[in-house]
């Protein structure tokens, strides 16, 4: 038994992995700074969609529009900055058709927001997976290399050391590759629910105002 053997798993996988896992660690510390990032930003817009669709179509209908943007004002958010858009149009007098393309142009501000650099989890994922090929194949080329020069009493340590060598980087790539990916399709979601709620109540408000403009004061 050699001194690798008596290392604890993780260190044990790193000295038998070779230079590709800290190549491989540091894309996974990206994606964990990448997936924490995101998860605060998106839980940091998130709010009651009812409860504020209640609280901005009353003040709509009660026709006091200068305190349903006080109400936005106070809770900035991917939702509450494309209604504000809509009320704004709305307390300058334009037409409908302007009322929705401001809000469509504000979705299109909030939603590069609400994705951040999300697409960067699944160039990670795909990194991890041919960081941790890369490794293989290392792993493999230097335990053939070593076999046909190794003596017939070594040959077999030195095929086992780069066996290890290459699935230890292929398991290390694999697992930051999971991560990343599910991670992305989590998030993804989420953005696609976020957006289908932006364009929902921007519609929502605008059949609103359209249905009672006389009501709404300077």
């Amino acid at each position: 038994m050699n001194q690798v053997d008596n290392l604890p798993f993780i260190q044990r996988a790193f000295e038998t992995g070779g230079p590709v896992m800290y190549v491989i660690a540091l894309i996974g510390l990206f994606s964990i700074i990448l997936i924490v990032e995101r998860w605060l930003a998106l839980s940091s817009s998130r709010i009651n969609r009812r409860e504020f669709n209640e609280n901005i179509f009353g003040m709509i209908l009660k026709g006091d529009l200068k305190q349903a943007l006080a109400f936005c004002d106070a809770r900035p958010a991917p939702l509450t900055n494309t209604i504000k858009a809509g009320l704004v149009a709305v307390l300058n007098k334009r037409p409908d058709e302007e009322v929705q393309v401001a809000m469509d142009a504000a979705v299109l501000r909030e939603t590069p927001k609400l994705e951040g650099w999300t697409p960067f989890l699944a160039v990670f994922g795909n990194v991890s997976v041919l960081a941790g090929l890369l490794g293989t194949i290392a792993g493999m080329i230097r335990s053939f290399g070593a076999v046909a020069t190794a003596d017939n009493a070594t040959k077999a340590q030195e095929l086992s050391n780069g066996i290890s060598h290459a699935l230890n980087c292929t398991a290390f790539g694999l697992i930051v590759s999971i991560i990343c990916i599910v991670t992305y399709a989590y998030f993804q979601m989420q953005i696609q629910r976020a957006e289908n709620e932006l364009m929902e109540s921007s519609m929502q408000m605008l059949n609103l105002v359209a249905a009672n403009r006389e009501k709404i004061r300077d």
